[in-house]
């Protein structure tokens, strides 16, 4: 299994609190927000880190770790960044945001989970926007779920049929080896022949994970949710920075 962490953003909103680190290397109690993550995934047997990195990328001091730098991080976004790992995805993978903290039982729900494509999705999701004035619900990633397959995946998802449940995409990602072979072939035709707006990103080189997933739902592969009960958080402001700290000095 190998993991691929995507580090290579630039973290505006957070202020003085990035401006000489990654968001991924901020400490949440004693350990930093990727720190933590490799801590559980070590601790399930996943040894094959890779980071791609981007700003500050001489910061990152982890031992037994492959670094991929990403020299275009600002030409690109998210799926671009990821795309620096593509030598890397020929295996079973879990693709993680630097900017997520979660617990063990996420982790577990994310290592039982079997299929091809796989994300993660929490449906009691609006609870983690009380309180969240610095970063609304209106910028979630959400999901639409119908008989057990993600049918549409956008932020600020409204309403949705009685038949179906909304959710909202965390930041973590596992593929099969074959489910790695889709996604990246997918990605490779698009490079060829993309011309213009891709979804919801103004171009492919622009684009987010979730732009990529749609397009692969489009294209009949299946995408499923893997369903967390668990603690987690997403470090986009001061405020969520605050929220983390508390949440996990009891975990």
């Amino acid at each position: 299994m190998k993991i691929i962490f995507i580090a290579a953003g630039s973290s505006t909103r957070l202020g003085e609190y990035t401006a000489e680190i990654p968001k991924g290397l901020l400490k949440i109690n004693k350990n930093s927000i990727i720190g933590a993550q490799i801590e559980l995934f070590k601790k399930n047997k996943n040894n094959e880190i890779i980071i791609v990195t981007g700003p500050n990328k001489e910061k990152f001091n982890f031992k037994n770790v492959v670094y991929l730098n990403d020299s275009d991080h600002e030409k690109h976004d998210v799926l671009g960044s990821l795309m620096t790992a593509r030598d890397y995805m020929n295996d079973e993978i879990i693709t993680t945001y630097s900017d997520i903290i979660f617990d063990e039982k996420i982790m577990e729900s994310i290592n039982n989970f079997s299929g091809d494509i796989g994300i993660a999705v929490d449906l009691d999701w609006e609870k983690n926007y009380e309180d969240r004035d610095q970063h609304p619900k209106s910028e979630a990633d959400n999901v639409i779920i119908k008989n057990g397959k993600i049918i549409q995946i956008k932020k600020n998802i409204l309403s949705c049929e009685n038949s179906e449940q909304i959710g909202e995409f965390l930041g973590l990602m596992k593929l099969s080896k074959n489910g790695a072979d889709l996604f990246l072939r997918k990605y490779l035709e698009l490079e060829k022949s993309h011309k213009g707006k891709f979804h919801n990103a103004s171009s492919l080189e622009k684009a987010y994970l979730t732009d990529l997933f749609q397009e692969l739902i489009n294209s009949g592969i299946d995408i499923s949710p893997i369903y967390i009960d668990g603690e987690w958080c997403e470090i986009d402001t001061p405020q969520d920075l605050e929220k983390a700290r508390k949440i996990f000095d009891r975990n």
